[in-house]
C-alpha cells in the first residue's frame, strides 16, 4: 500500500501573489509549441528546457532520440521533460550527489518553477523518492494540478514571479540558490579554488609598441652587463713622498773634446 502524500501548508511567496504584471525585461519568457513559427523557434524550446532542467547541457548531456521525438510531435513539452528528469545525466548530477531532501529541493525548483514551502515539504516529497522511486516521484510531480494548471503540456517550466513590481530586488535564480553540487562535493572536487595573481598585467597599444631598432628593446640586455670598473686607490697623504712622486727632467750633459 502506497503511502498518501503528506499535507502540508503553502506559504506567501512571489508566484502566489496575485496581481497584474507589466510585462518587461525582467519577466521570463514563455516558451510554448503552440505559438512555433518556425524550426529556429523549436530549438530554443529545446535549449530553454535544458536550461531549466541542467542549467548547462554539454554535448554528451543531450538527448537526442527525445529531442527527435519533440520535433515530430509525437511527445510534448510535458514527455520531454519527464525524459530529463529521467535521464543518466540528471540522476548522475543531482541524485548520485545531493541527499533526498536537496534533490526534491532542486525537482520542486524546476519542475514547479517556485522554491519549498517548508521542510514539511520536503519531507513528504522525500517519502515519495523513497517509497515509488525517482520515476514515481517526478511523475507525481507531472501530475500534480500545479503543474498542469501553471505550465499544461505545451509549457517549458520556469521560475515563476522572480520579480515582484514592489519589489527593489527579486529572488535568486534557482541555479544559485540550489547549485548542483553540495558543500561536500564541492569540497570533494576541490572547488571553488581561489588563486591570487601576483603579477601585474599592463596592456599597450600596437602603435606605442617599440619599433625594430629602438633601444627600449636592448634595455635588459644593458641591464643584464656587469661591467665593474677599476676601483680607486686609496692612499694617505702622509705615506706620499713628494721628491719621489713628482717627476723632474734630467739635463742631459755634453763631453769636452
Amino acid at each position: 500500500m502506497a503511502i498518501p502524500l503528506l499535507e502540508y501548508a503553502p506559504s506567501t511567496q512571489n508566484q502566489r501573489v496575485p496581481g497584474y504584471v507589466q510585462p518587461g525585461e525582467e519577466q521570463p519568457k514563455i516558451f510554448s509549441t503552440e505559438n512555433l513559427l518556425s524550426s529556429s523557434d523549436m530549438n530554443n524550446l529545446i535549449e530553454a528546457a535544458y536550461r531549466q532542467i541542467f542549467f548547462h547541457a554539454f554535448a554528451a548531456d543531450r538527448e537526442p532520440f527525445l529531442e527527435s521525438q519533440l520535433r515530430n510531435g509525437q511527445i510534448t513539452v510535458r514527455d520531454f521533460i519527464r525524459g530529463l528528469l529521467l535521464s543518466d545525466t540528471y540522476k548522475k548530477s543531482f541524485y548520485n550527489l545531493n541527499s533526498n531532501y536537496r534533490f526534491v529541493e532542486q525537482c520542486v525548483q524546476r519542475v514547479l518553477g517556485r522554491d519549498v514551502y517548508s521542510e514539511r515539504e520536503k519531507i513528504a516529497w522525500s517519502i515519495v523518492v523513497a517509497t515509488k522511486g525517482i520515476k514515481g516521484f517526478v511523475d507525481q510531480l507531472l501530475d500534480s494540478d500545479e503543474y498542469l494548471d501553471n505550465f499544461g503540456y505545451d509549457i517549458v517550466p520556469y521560475q515563476r514571479r522572480r520579480i515582484l513590481p514592489s519589489s527593489a530586488q527579486g529572488e535568486r535564480p534557482f541555479n544559485i540558490q540550489s547549485p548542483r553540487y553540495n558543500e561536500y562535493y564541492r569540497a570533494k572536487l576541490g572547488f571553488p579554488q581561489i588563486i591570487w595573481q601576483n603579477v601585474t598585467r599592463s596592456y599597450k597599444p600596437q602603435d606605442k609598441l617599440p619599433k625594430a631598432g629602438d633601444p627600449a628593446n636592448f634595455l635588459s640586455m644593458a641591464q643584464g652587463i656587469n661591467a665593474q670598473g677599476n676601483p680607486p686607490q686609496r692612499i694617505s697623504p702622509q705615506n706620499i713622498d713628494i721628491e719621489k712622486s713628482v717627476p723632474y727632467r734630467q739635463l742631459a750633459t755634453t763631453g769636452t773634446r
